[in-house]
């Protein structure tokens, strides 16, 4: 599928506020907790990386290790994870270029079928704050996302799955 723009999925881009979306990348800071157990783990990862490669970004799922686990690919997502049993913990990624992206938002949407709770928050370089909340495989956002001015994850406009 292609990246998701006005003519695919029903995407509306008259959503997405141009005005403040920047040019040049949006510094984003995530922490937060979610229970997603180990045993999901593998399948979480594999629903991560079909999502982020539709993404049309600089994501190449063929170039990483198809061991992959949460862990590994959080940088993905502009995160840090580090897995406590079947919680999982996001802190800030402080290597490379920690940018937020369409990728990076289709993380959190597709790891949603295996989370059975918690809430990701995310501070962006401007002092924005959003949060993405999980319940039953669901996830919903609350606050305005800094980058683009939604007031809701994409996801639904995006195959996960």
């Amino acid at each position: 599928m292609p990246p998701v723009d006005a003519s695919d999925n029903g995407f509306d881009m008259k959503d997405i506020d141009s005005r403040r979306m920047p040019i040049l990348g949006y510094t984003v800071w995530p922490s937060g907790r979610l229970h997603l157990p180990e045993s999901e783990d593998a399948a979480a990862v594999a629903a991560a990386k079909a999502a982020m490669a539709e993404q049309a970004s600089w994501y190449e799922p063929d170039e990483s290790p198809s061991d992959d686990t949460l862990v590994d690919i959080a940088c993905e997502a502009r995160a840090s994870i580090i897995r406590d049993g079947d919680w999982i913990e996001f802190d800030h990624d402080d290597e490379g270029d920690p940018k937020w992206s369409y990728q990076a938002l289709a993380f959190y949407v597709a790891i949603a079928p295996f989370v059975r709770s918690g809430t990701v928050h995310i501070e962006g370089e401007d002092g924005a704050r959003w949060s993405y909340t999980y319940a039953d495989g669901q996830v919903t956002q609350q606050g305005w996302n800094g980058w683009d001015g939604s007031v809701e994850p994409f996801g639904q406009y995006v195959d996960c799955g």
